[in-house]
């Protein structure tokens, strides 16, 4: 009796272990309703104009994948970007102060070491690196010191090149519209089917234009391949310095002081009828490398000169055309300034100033651009409005308003006659400032790269088991148990067998 109990007990324990992974195959699994915490980044946006904070988050038991990441919140540090401090030390450092203050209360403080932070500078300090090297790391020294204060994990404060800030504004782009990859059901990763879309960038002192193309790029400077969720991307990508909305509108100034002549007061055909201004040649105009193709032999830098607005706008379009060379083309194909561009296609997302002069044209006009010629007259309105219209529909000071007749039309020939935006593409372009809820640049883009937190290959996605394999181990399970039983009824014959032979 003993010994046909124990030869039960492996098809007991077999029987056991069927029904378990027949359960653990069938019964669904319900999600912890408590959610995970929190991981945290942040990048710091030091422009030429101004420098942004930007706060990320993601869940801690997430590493890859789109959609996870999401801003945190932001802050605009006050005064100019960092470049504007050369010459005055600590003023750099101490303008930061602010923001990362309210950095060191919005994450949570069990976070703090493990909260990465980068700094990174763009064109403002490109530009300061080429006037004045020294300077410019000097600066960034100063700021690494002050941001090494903090409890976070500091990793560098760097000038970022025109390709990387065009790059990681297209990556950021593309990812918050989950144009790479998007959550699906059954906690996978999905490829959504969407094509990726082109990042046009406008900032103070640089432009960026970047998009997929399956042209040949004659200019190797402007191709970057990069492989992303698995599938790979070449990109076109093109950084121009000094066509940055501001160095653009000193550019600007420069030319006309040029064509008039260095005299006490210049009509400037972009500023509104009976507008204006009193700037210094040095500080105001000359004092930039953006501006030596147009600086005088000889002119005071101190010397103040009265600059009029006229109000008219042929002459302030024919005047911005002026600005931009298309001469030394060494391609089969250029924009401008002699820098190869194949034709531009897909869809196109246009942030910075591109969304903030887009916005300040529609409020003042109300006209809905939808294609050059409607943009072209909308502009047309604007520049034949007086300082006060702009101001009162506006309720913006006319720091900001004397510029936008100016800003219109750079931004209409920059898209329209040198990317190559016609009537039929400029319809491809969304003006935005968000997506996702999130600000567009190339601050999220710089993060998720440099965390490493967007995967070159797919293989770590999430995996779940697909219909086959699955139905597979189910059989498995069930043949087990069947062994498993039949044995046991082999065994209870036998022990009956021999209890009735005694």
């Amino acid at each position: 009796m003993g010994l046909l109990c124990s030869q039960a007990i492996p098809a007991v324990v077999l029987l056991i272990l069927a029904i378990v992974g027949i359960l653990l195959v069938v019964l669904p699994a319900k999600d912890m309703e408590k959610p995970p915490e929190n991981m945290y980044g942040i990048v710091l946006d030091a422009g030429s104009s101004h420098t942004s904070m930007y706060i990320y988050k993601w869940p801690a038991d997430k590493i890859n994948g789109t959609g996870i990441v999401t801003q945190h919140s932001e802050c605009n540090v006050q005064g100019g970007g960092i470049s504007s401090y050369a010459g005055k030390h600590g003023g750099a450092a101490k303008s930061l102060g602010p923001c990362m203050d309210k950095a060191v209360k919005d994450i949570p403080k069990f976070r703090h070491r493990q909260t990465p932070l980068y700094l990174g500078a763009t064109a403002g300090m490109r530009l300061l690196n080429i006037v004045n090297a020294t300077e410019s790391q000097r600066v960034l020294k100063e700021v690494g010191n002050k941001l090494r204060s903090y409890p976070f994990n500091f990793r560098n404060a760097t000038i970022l090149s025109g390709k990387e800030e065009g790059a990681y504004g297209w990556v950021t782009v593309n990812y918050l519209l989950e144009n790479f990859a998007k959550s699906g059901f059954v906690c996978r990763w999905l490829n959504p089917g969407k094509a990726a879309i082109g990042a046009l960038d406008l900032g103070g002192a640089s432009t960026q234009i970047t998009f997929e193309t399956s042209e040949k790029i004659e200019s190797e400077e402007n191709m970057m391949e990069l492989m992303l969720y698995g599938q790979k991307y070449k990109l076109y990508t093109h950084s121009f310095l000094c066509y940055g909305q501001d160095q653009f509108l000193r550019k600007l100034l420069a030319h006309l002081i040029k064509t008039q002549g260095v005299k006490a007061q210049i009509n400037h055909p972009c500023y509104p009828r009976g507008f204006n201004t009193s700037i210094k040649l040095g500080e105001d105009v000359f004092d930039s490398p953006c501006t030596k193709d147009y600086r005088p032999a000889q002119f005071n830098p101190q010397m103040s000169v009265s600059v009029v607005g006229t109000g008219d706008y042929l002459n302030c379009l024919n005047t911005v055309k002026n600005m931009f060379s298309l001469r030394n083309c060494s391609y089969s194909k250029c924009s401008f300034d002699g820098v190869f561009q194949p034709n531009v296609t897909g869809s196109f997302m246009a942030f910075s100033a591109f969304f903030f002069t887009h916005s300040y044209i529609t409020h003042l006009t109300n006209i809905t651009i939808t294609t050059p010629s409607r943009m072209k007259e909308a502009i047309r309105l604007v520049c034949n409005m007086t300082i006060s219209e702009m101001t009162q529909r506006t309720k913006q000071s006319e720091k900001y308003m004397k510029n936008v007749c100016a800003a219109s039309n750079f931004v209409q020939v920059l898209l329209t006659e040198r990317y190559g935006f016609n009537e039929r593409l400029f319809l491809s372009i969304s003006f935005q400032k968000k997506a996702g809820g999130a600000s567009v640049g190339w601050a999220l883009g710089y993060m998720l790269s440099l965390t490493n937190m967007l995967p070159a290959e797919g293989s770590g996605w999430v995996k779940a088991l697909v219909v086959g394999p699955w139905a597979s181990i189910l059989v498995l399970f069930i043949l087990v148990l069947c062994i498993a039983l039949g044995y046991l009824v082999m065994t209870y014959r036998n022990m009956t067998t021999k209890e009735d032979m005694v």
